[in-house]
């Protein structure tokens, strides 16, 4: 690679105003999202809050449906990603090819690995909800569109996917939640390395 072809530098080889500039925004977003991740609750309360905040713009303009249903689709195919395990058990051949979840009684536990993780499902979710309310300050992506249509096949995609990922979790035996499984206590601990 020569001089000046990587991205942000100059000719000669050092980095460019607008590069730095760039680069250093970037840092300063990676700091707010790290320091971010703790607040599980707060990040979703702010997501949900920017969620309220579109659809009444939404309602208030009476528009921009298409961009409302193309965000609907794509939470839904994050919230799918959320539920699903990292590894799909219907793809394995009883390989060892990674972390499986146990399908007998018998088997050892292994645990729940998301294909998509909790801070990455809310950044996600949250980068869409802000560039759909970008897409409403523009007229192009008002598409007049009969709305009611929309809503009704949203629901239905959402019936049937949901009801397909339901038969899957029964099928290969995941909860993707914490809530209510069974917890396990281990022995005692009585303060006496050996028995005497």
């Amino acid at each position: 690679m020569s001089e000046g072809d990587s991205v942000g530098e100059s000719i000669h080889g050092k980095p460019s105003a607008i590069g730095r500039f760039f680069t250093r925004l970037g840092q300063i977003y990676q700091s707010w999202l790290d320091k971010s991740t703790p607040f599980s609750a707060v990040r979703w309360a702010v997501t949900l809050i920017l969620t309220a905040i579109y659809m009444i713009r939404v309602y208030i303009l009476q528009g921009w449906y298409i961009v409302t249903y193309a965000l609907g689709i794509y939470h839904l195919n994050l919230f799918i990603a959320f539920l699903s395990p990292k590894v799909d058990p219907s793809l394995l051949d009883d390989g060892d090819e990674g972390p499986a979840l146990p399908t007998k009684q018998n088997e050892e536990f292994r645990p729940f690995i998301r294909r998509l993780p909790e801070f990455k499902f809310w950044h996600s979710a949250t980068k869409g909800i802000v560039i759909a309310m970008i897409c409403t300050f523009f007229e192009a992506f008002n598409v007049p569109v009969f709305w009611p249509i929309l809503v009704m096949y949203f629901i239905m995609l959402f019936c049937i996917t949901m009801k397909r990922q339901i038969k899957h979790m029964v099928k290969y035996r995941y909860l993707p939640f914490t809530h209510g499984k069974r917890t396990y206590r281990g022995k005692e601990d009585t303060g006496k390395a050996f028995a005497s």
